[in-house]
């Protein structure tokens, strides 16, 4: 004898019947989750897809090497530059080199740091500091900084310090232009909210408009990098004795492509461990901001 529900109302669903045994006579159909396009991830790993392009680059060079399409006297081949850089390692030029153009840079870009931060500091928080300081500054970027290397050689002689001077003036615009605008970008709305709490004026600055404003800093700080090595590139041809120019110009006046090639490849590298260094602490300073990573 089995047991029956009764026949369901046009409203309510089916209830499959039950035997004696209790055994269901009809399954539920299996729901299977929809998952939207955008969000589905390829099952290649990231960091194989992100060296995927300097590696297809590295094979074509390769490639036009071993057939003579690139002779060693315009541009060496990957082998020969990975032999050179070995016997550059081995010897301890290079691990030298590197060593004075890293501290060349960790001052310049301390300096123009400090600079740039401070001059953006006074002219994004006081209206007086910004007619005092913003014009002159505004001037002073659209000079280039490698022309003004003659003047440095004349005010600071041939040492040290014209090349740190002119890593220092390429690091400051870059900073003081996004702080700057990053101050000024803070939504008045947040401000007029922390005065309704009763911030003083430093808390104003301290909660509210500069951790506004640090999202551009970060941005600066990357800009600084970049320019920091470009305007080291420039330093070092002022009298060097040491550092990875030094090694370029010594190459150049003996024609070795192979000696320059690997000292534009450590730069690339150094500028890109920078960069990876910012990216890092940006995750880490701006964790409340959650951003478009891209699909």
């Amino acid at each position: 004898m089995s047991i029956s529900h009764a026949p369901p109302s046009p409203s309510e669903p089916d209830i499959s019947v039950i035997s004696q045994s209790g055994a269901a006579q009809s399954a539920p159909p299996e729901l299977v989750p929809i998952v939207p396009l955008s969000t589905r991830r390829t099952r290649v790993p990231r960091w194989l897809r992100r060296t995927s392009g300097p590696l297809l680059l590295l094979a074509l060079w390769q490639l036009l090497s071993s057939t003579g399409v690139l002779t060693p006297d315009i541009l060496a081949s990957p082998g020969t530059i990975a032999r050179v850089g070995g016997n550059l390692i081995a010897d301890g030029s290079l691990p030298n080199a590197m060593g004075v153009s890293l501290q060349r840079v960790a001052v310049g870009l301390l300096l123009g740091t400090l600079v740039g931060t401070g001059l953006a500091l006074v002219s994004g928080l006081f209206r007086i500091g910004e007619d005092l300081v913003d014009a002159s500054v505004q001037m002073l970027r659209t000079v280039p900084f490698v022309g003004l290397i003659p003047l440095f050689i004349i005010w600071f002689g041939i040492g040290e310090a014209p090349k740190i001077a002119i890593i220092t003036l390429g690091v400051s615009f870059p900073l003081y232009l996004n702080v700057y605008a990053g101050i000024r970008g803070v939504d008045s709305q947040l401000i007029e909210a922390g005065e309704s709490l009763g911030l003083s004026r430093w808390g104003l600055v301290r909660h509210v408009v500069l951790p506004g404003a640090l999202p551009g800093a970060m941005t600066g700080l990357r800009y600084s990098l970049g320019i920091a090595w470009l305007a080291l590139v420039f330093a070092e041809q002022i009298n060097a004795d040491a550092g990875i120019g030094f090694l370029m110009v010594q190459a150049r006046d003996f024609l070795r492509t192979d000696v320059i090639v690997v000292c534009l490849i450590i730069y690339a590298f150094l500028g890109l461990l920078a960069d990876f260094v910012v990216r890092s602490l940006e995750r880490l300073l701006l964790q409340w901001r959650p951003t478009f990573t891209g699909r």
